[in-house]
């Protein structure tokens, strides 16, 4: 009897996100050559027309939550809560991105069909369902996002950062794909629940199986800048566009993380006495290296660069946990840090200048009175990051060291808090800067925000507010997507 390979209707659209993505990121190549110089800012318009397409697209199919295309993707909470995560992600890097291409004289298409692939990639990470299809997207997504890092190919910083990420990363790659091959060896499968069963039976070996593990755990925590897999940040930051940088920063990590989630909390559940001591070492390494060498710096881009390697200690902490409670918590600090990471990315794209020359702390000097509304804006995203009330942070880091604590993991949140501590020193001295100091050449050749800064602006610090002061409403969202996924 033939086999009907033909995807069914109902696979089609649970793929739609992907599928629109794949076709926007096309027709933007095709339409570069045609339009770039008559019309430079049609693309992004293209791009955040496509993003919010898919962000429907992806709210369809969570109303056809299932498995797809012979158990390869799988449509479900968690995957839907990251998929609209890095939508959301896109479209706000690209608001960032208007002004500094150009100002750079860079506008063509072929910046904005990366961005589109890369989150194309970031959306089947998320719901892969199969170690290859994790593979698949993650390559997608790294090798546009490779090409981004050098976008700008005159400048030799440019050129640097995406070396050492290319290479870096590629090597990363390779010991997630050793694990993976020694996991097929063992189970004879690569698909999460298969997986997950195999290792249920006493036969199979759990000590190979805790190697598999140990080598994806490596190709993952440098996906995420986690310590000691986190050299590689501060440099590629800093010499990456700074449009890229933030997303970089974001949309990558948040998809990393949620294919770190999937596998360590499905497949690999049963070995989770085995990896959380490492998990455990690497989050407290994390915190303490990114928030100590974060106070030596005085460039913007690298600060920022050591605080989001912080913030992924953080995250960790609630992967430690191994619960469902640390998962949500997870899941909500991911979207709280997207949102506050890309605002204060997008007050250095308006203050850097043409090349990026303006990229000192002390080039924020007076902001606060020449420029009142972006320096209010930079607060709400500086006392979100330290975790101040009423703010997105102050709750993601709230639930991640509750979730610490019911685990018996009372060490790690202590430590964790008095690395928080550490934090709000070198943003607090922004803050300082910004309003205490005397404005600067910098912010006195300012001029007023232009409609996509201004968005890429307002639009962070509102949800940043939103997740401060109802974060219920995200995170009984989350809540049930962490109880599904296990």
């Amino acid at each position: 009897m033939p086999v009907n390979f033909a995807p069914s209707s109902t696979d089609l659209l649970r793929f739609l996100p992907e599928t629109i993505l794949t076709i926007a990121g096309t027709l933007v190549m095709i339409l570069d050559p045609l339009f770039a110089k008559k019309f430079p800012r049609l693309f992004g318009h293209l791009s955040i027309a496509s993003l919010i397409a898919a962000i429907f697209a992806a709210i369809a199919a969570d109303g056809s939550r299932g498995i797809s295309f012979s158990n390869l993707l799988i449509v479900d909470g968690f995957g839907t809560y990251f998929r609209v995560l890095v939508l959301c992600i896109g479209i706000l890097a690209v608001l960032s991105s208007y002004r500094y291409l150009s100002r750079e004289k860079a506008e063509t298409g072929e910046y904005h069909a990366l961005i589109l692939f890369s989150i194309m990639g970031q959306c089947v990470m998320v719901t892969a369902n199969d170690l290859i299809m994790i593979f698949i997207g993650l390559e997608i997504s790294s090798i546009a996002t490779y090409i981004l890092a050098g976008y700008l190919r005159d400048d030799k910083r440019n050129n640097e950062a995406a070396l050492k990420y290319f290479l870096l990363g590629s090597f990363a790659t390779g010991f997630l794909l050793y694990g993976v091959a020694i996991i097929y060896g063992l189970t004879g499968t690569t698909q999460l629940p298969a997986i997950r069963a195999a290792l249920q039976t006493p036969e199979t070996s759990l000590m190979v199986a805790g190697v598999a593990a140990a080598l994806m755990f490596v190709g993952l925590c440098f996906k995420v800048s986690g310590a000691p897999f986190q050299i590689w940040a501060p440099d590629v930051y800093q010499g990456a566009p700074a449009p890229v940088s933030a997303f970089m920063a974001t949309g990558p990590k948040a998809a990393a993380f949620a294919i770190f989630l999937r596998i360590f909390l499905t497949a690999f559940d049963r070995i989770a006495v085995t990896w959380t001591p490492i998990v455990w070492v690497c989050a407290l390494l994390s915190m303490t290296i990114g928030n100590f060498a974060a106070l030596k710096q005085n460039n913007l881009k690298r600060m920022l660069a050591y605080s989001s390697i912080a913030h992924a200690g953080y995250i960790l902490v609630a992967l430690t946990s191994d619960s469902n409670i640390g998962t949500a918590a997870a899941m909500f600090y991911l979207a709280a840090y997207a949102l506050m990471n890309l605002g204060a990315f997008a007050v250095v794209i308006y203050i850097a200048g043409e090349g990026e020359k303006h990229l000192r702390i002390e080039d924020l000097a007076g902001l606060g009175q020449r420029q009142p509304f972006t320096a209010a804006m930079m607060t709400v995203f500086l006392l979100s990051l330290i975790g101040v009330p009423l703010t997105g942070g102050f709750f993601g880091k709230f639930y991640i060291f509750r979730a610490a604590l019911d685990s018996h993991l009372t060490w790690l949140a202590v430590l964790g808090l008095l690395n928080s501590a550490v934090a709000a020193y070198y943003y607090l001295r922004l803050l300082v800067v910004m309003y205490m100091h005397e404005p600067g050449d910098v912010v006195n050749a300012l001029e007023s925000p232009r409609p996509g800064m201004q968005a890429a602006l307002i639009l962070p610090a509102l949800g940043t507010v939103f997740l401060g002061i109802l974060p219920g409403a995200v995170l009984s969202f989350t809540q049930a997507a962490a109880t599904l996924i296990r």
